[in-house]
């Protein structure tokens, strides 16, 4: 009898995450028998955990999350374009060689989830953009605000040595960017039409309080908060209390999540998803997170 099909999220802190319910409730909706759970993986152990992976040969996707998305790039058989041009990688699809070998293509698949999470909120074209930190989810939102039209991005680090890995890909994707230092993210954040903070809970406390104590107004600006848990952060409350529209960082993962199970699918040997079963995907996911529907025009948005 041989092992059951596994696929999981990794990352620390792994607890809070939603991705196991997403994932379970889409392969479920599939009748897909494939497992999926959260494990607990800090960036030393990472290499020793996919030697792990590729020796017991019944993996078919693993979800990363922070701190990993980095340090990934650097274990992987294979790199999409989009993981490569953005050194980093949310997405691990493993597959067996003819050989018997297991094979780990990175991927990203947070692109598209920031982008489709934006779209659904309405977000303006040629957006005044913002990024808050400067890690492996900042790369990805350089990308996504390249693809809704930002003419230019300001991304706000607490290291100025953080922001090196922005600027590469800046200069690769050919979008004008500038890196500043986090103080003076409370007195600039109300010039954007939108701002995507990256950071980790409750890593925007404290700006959220320097931003608040101000009074600015911020009408009709977007904010993406990436952390949701807890949820609405003190960021979240704070950009909604001064008139602008809040976008949870469970949308970007709802959205990025639809991707992934695209490909941890075919990777377990599963026909590719047709549009209907995007769309019942996208509900059962929908439902486990606890967010509305979606209309079915916006259900097969990503590429």
């Amino acid at each position: 009898m041989t092992d059951p099909l596994r696929g999981a999220v990794l990352g620390h802190p792994i607890g809070h995450s939603k991705s196991p319910a997403l994932h379970n409730a889409a392969y479920a909706a599939l009748g897909a028998e494939l497992g999926y759970s959260a494990i607990d993986v800090q960036e030393p152990a990472l290499e020793g955990f996919l030697a792990q992976v590729r020796a017991e040969k019944h993996w078919y996707g693993l979800s990363v999350t922070m701190p990993l998305k980095n340090v990934a790039v650097g274990l992987m058989d294979e790199l999409t374009p989009t993981a490569r041009a953005l050194g980093a990688v949310n997405t691990i699809v493993c597959t067996q060689t003819p050989a018997g070998v297991t094979h780990l293509r990175g991927d990203n698949t947070d692109v598209a989830g920031l982008v489709n999470a934006l779209r659904h909120a309405g977000v303006a074209e040629r957006p005044r953009a913002a990024i808050l930190g400067g890690g492996g989810t900042a790369v990805s939102a350089v990308a996504a605000l390249v693809q809704l039209g930002a003419p230019e991005i300001t991304v706000f680090v607490r290291n100025l040595a953080k922001g090196s890995d922005v600027l590469a890909v800046a200069a690769n994707l050919g979008v004008a960017i500038s890196v500043e230092l986090f103080d003076g993210a409370a007195d600039a954040l109300a010039g954007f039409d939108v701002v995507i903070s990256t950071l980790p809970p409750r890593g925007a406390d404290a700006l959220a309080h320097a931003f608040a104590a101000q009074g600015a107004a911020v009408d009709g600006a977007l904010l993406l908060d990436a952390a949701y848990d807890p949820w609405p952060s003190a960021l979240a409350q704070a950009w909604e209390q001064a008139g602008g529209g809040v976008v949870a960082g469970i949308e970007m993962l709802l959205y990025q999540g639809v991707e992934q199970v695209k490909l941890f699918t075919v990777a377990a040997g599963y026909s590719a998803l047709d549009t209907e079963q995007v769309g019942d995907v996208m509900d059962v996911m929908c439902d486990a997170i606890g967010v509305h529907r979606r209309d079915p025009h916006e259900q097969n948005m990503a590429g």
